[in-house]
């Protein structure tokens, strides 16, 4: 009943979430996208629903890294196919699966060059994502993510631009996407979103603006959110595109065990699409709430003020990038030793 209501208001719901079991779930109780990560990608396989795939690809002679990325394709590829009745439907605007490119290429340790990195998201974009209909291909925005994006979207790859923080970041995301799309013989089917993480920001200002009164404190996330969906709204109204360029809220699960589960899924409602992750959902599901529009209410003037007086927007950016890359490949390295674990141990079963 609750999302029930939170897409009647105008939402798009998608899921946090790859694993077979929670896309058939959410796909009966509404859900119409998905997207992927390495995490996701590493919960999946411990739960052993891969392993007969896994077996496959060891015993053909496959390494580590290969395996990972065609296990994601084919999880990815599976989920397409549950929303791809969707997207018929939609015409291409709703029914999507993110499929996120190779994260240690913004590894500290391990990164190549910058246009090393350019020439790989490129490489990479055009390897999983064309003729994958229903796919987006998730692209960071980060300096060599946002010199990939023209190429890509000209290539007719489209795209879910990731770990957006700010203003500056989205501007620039937007604008080299549509470049490209100007690029294509037509606009009939170009599609990119922009995910703009919520709870991450309220975190960041926890800790690091605790000088926030209480009205502004745990509301700047959202209030980013709600300028930059505000700010998409603006910039795509006029450009004719035939399908929606729209906003992803993301990192919507609240932090804060004090918080309402539904603390940002309830001030983000009525438009655009939120991925929620199951935990999310299923919570929401149990408030048995009705939700109203609510992403175009900001709140008072004088919090806005409050806030844009003493919140450092390029401070905030650069510190929520820098965790936000290292949340991005460490991950992807784990995955790799899960992989490798799960080579000896399926040696060792034998």
């Amino acid at each position: 009943m609750s999302l029930q209501s939170l897409i009647a208001a105008g939402t798009k719901l998608w899921l946090d979430s790859v694993d077979p079991v929670e896309v058939q779930k959410n796909f009966a109780i509404g859900a119409t996208g998905a997207t992927s990560n390495p995490i996701i990608i590493s919960d999946i396989i411990k739960t052993g629903q891969c392993d007969a795939a896994i077996q496959k690809l060891i015993a053909a002679g496959i390494g580590d890294e290969a395996i990972a990325w065609q296990v994601t394709d084919q999880l990815v590829s599976d989920a397409q196919n549950v929303f791809r009745p969707i997207w018929d439907k939609a015409k291409g605007n709703d029914g999507y699966v993110s499929f996120e490119l190779d994260p240690l290429l913004e590894d500290r340790q391990l990164a190549p060059p910058h246009a090393d990195r350019v020439k790989r998201y490129i490489e990479l974009g055009k390897q999983w994502g064309l003729g994958r209909h229903n796919r987006l291909i998730k692209v960071p925005a980060t300096p060599a993510g946002f010199d990939a994006l023209e190429e890509l979207a000209a290539a007719g790859i489209n795209l879910n631009v990731t770990l957006i923080f700010s203003e500056r970041q989205y501007k620039l995301a937007r604008e080299a996407c549509w470049r490209g799309a100007q690029r294509r013989p037509s606009l009939a089917q170009f599609k990119s979103v922009y995910s703009i993480f919520v709870s991450r920001v309220d975190v960041y200002t926890e800790k690091q603006v605790p000088q926030l009164s209480p009205a502004a404190q745990g509301q700047v996330g959202i209030v980013n959110a709600q300028r930059l969906w505000l700010l998409n709204q603006d910039f795509w109204k006029t450009k004719g595109c035939p399908l929606q360029q729209e906003i992803i809220f993301a990192s919507t699960g609240t932090k804060k065990k004090e918080d309402p589960a539904d603390k940002y899924v309830a001030a983000l409602a009525g438009s655009d699409i939120q991925t929620n992750p199951p935990a999310t959902n299923d919570a929401v599901e149990k408030m048995q709430k009705q939700y109203r529009r609510a992403v175009d209410k900001l709140p008072a003037q004088a919090v806005l003020d409050e806030i844009d007086r003493l919140v450092d927007a390029q401070k905030l950016e650069t510190q929520l990038m820098d965790e936000g890359t290292a949340k991005f490949a460490d991950p992807h390295k784990a995955l790799l030793k899960l992989i490798s674990e799960k080579r000896n141990a399926l040696a060792q079963s034998r």
